[in-house]
């Protein structure tokens, strides 16, 4: 897995023209049934990916946390949203909160996360390959095959089923 994730970034920065004008078509024209073929493609992909081999989202990324996320999360902690905020997350340019440093706090050396059942929304989603309407998130998707393996094989898939 280490190598894989050395060598990711390259990989993608190589498919990105590539990727970018596939996705523009896609934007234009999807498929009828595109919402169904990410969901199958997001399933074979993941009953082959072990996320706890390479965590590499949350080594690399941080979540967005909504005020439901640090509601959730911080019931869990038994402590006031306030305090969670000041004790892990800072706002950023955008004005959201993000955690303070890289990798994330939660993750433990066995990449398993110590909030697993109230995690952010963002980290329930990633890496977003079976949402809805799939072609209106295509610059996160170009984001994300740089950082999580599974991602790029799920876009390096839909391109050969999907032929433009």
């Amino acid at each position: 897995m280490e190598k894989v994730l050395r060598e990711l970034p390259n990989m993608a920065l190589e498919k990105q023209s590539e990727n970018r004008k596939f996705f523009s078509k896609l934007k234009k024209r999807p498929p009828k049934n595109l919402d169904y073929l990410m969901q199958d493609l997001h399933e074979e992909e993941f009953e082959r990916t072990d996320c706890l081999e390479c965590a590499n989202c949350c080594k690399t990324t941080g979540p967005l946390f909504t005020n439901a996320d640090i509601e959730r999360i911080s019931k869990f902690f038994r402590m006031k949203p306030s305090k969670f905020i000041a004790m892990y997350l800072r706002t950023d340019e955008d004005n959201d909160h993000v955690l303070q440093e890289l990798p994330c706090t939660f993750l433990g050396p066995d990449n398993y996360c110590s909030i697993y059942e109230v995690r952010p929304k963002a980290c329930r989603e990633f890496p977003h390959t079976d949402r809805k309407k799939f072609q209106q998130i295509s610059h996160l998707t170009l984001k994300n095959v740089a950082i999580c393996p599974a991602a790029y094989n799920i876009v390096e898939e839909m391109k050969r089923k999907l032929k433009f």
